[in-house]
């Protein structure tokens, strides 16, 4: 397995990623998307990376990256934006030699799941999405004075960086309503849809997979994780789950 750094720049806006490559080429590729970070990293947790090598271990070309204003990646945190740089991402992997065209897909976590419904709704080249723990909504989007307590929060962590960012509240709300899953994922079908959730989930109501998996078209699935919270990535049955199920699809040819 080759451990590639990606250079993606939009926007004037640098982003930090990295490309994991199995020796069997050419390959089905996935995409990583991480959601809104909490704060402070747990130092023993090697995230989003050891994520990436287990994918490509079973012979995925994995891509994962810092979206915008996160990590070390510049720019703030803009969930429109975030869209955009996820079609810079799939942009790289489509031109990527060592990636099997036609067997590209998604998977996300949280706002990033959100962020993976919407780029698939809109976009052909992804031919199968797996989510995890995605909202239906943002309650933020319908509220202003919430919008700016999150603002705040998000300056305080450290995603929104600028001070006079963003200059209209109400155009940076307006995205999470352009977002919005529930309204996005009836548009996916026919490519295949797998829907992952915590039963114990603190930050999504577990009872939003099921509105989205009744308002989605087929094919689609959906797994319940129980004793599972909101990081399903740190949930060993969810990745074996979502492996298994991409597994499957991907190499039943």
């Amino acid at each position: 397995m080759e451990k590639r750094v990606i250079p993606l720049e939009l926007e004037g806006i640098k982003l930090v990623g990295q490309a994991y490559i199995p020796e069997q080429q050419p390959c089905p590729a996935l995409c990583l998307c991480h959601g809104i970070p909490r704060g402070t990293p747990d130092p023993g947790d090697r995230g989003y990376p050891a994520l990436a090598e287990r994918f490509s271990q079973a012979g995925f070309l994995t891509l994962i990256f810092n979206f915008r204003g996160t990590g070390d990646s510049e720019g703030n945190f803009d969930i429109m934006g975030w869209t955009r740089d996820l079609e810079a991402a799939l942009d790289y992997l489509y031109n990527m030699s060592e990636v099997g065209k036609g067997k590209i897909s998604l998977m996300g976590f949280s706002a990033g799941a959100a962020v993976s419904v919407y780029v698939t709704s809109q976009d052909s080249r992804v031919s199968s999405l797996i989510t995890c723990a995605c909202p239906t909504m943002f309650r933020l989007a319908a509220d202003a004075e919430r919008a700016k307590s999150a603002i705040a929060h998000f300056r305080t962590i450290g995603i929104i960086r600028d001070e006079d960012f963003p200059t209209s509240v109400t155009d940076w709300m307006d995205g999470f309503n352009k977002v919005k899953p529930i309204e996005q994922v009836e548009k996916l079908s026919p490519r295949p849809l797998l829907i992952i959730q915590g039963a114990q989930d603190d930050m999504v109501d577990p009872m939003s997979a099921w509105v989205l998996y009744e308002r989605a078209g087929e094919p689609k699935e959906i797994m319940i994780i129980t004793g599972a919270g909101h990081r399903l990535r740190v949930a060993e049955k969810a990745m074996e789950g979502a492996l298994n199920w991409l597994t499957a699809r991907v190499f039943k040819d």
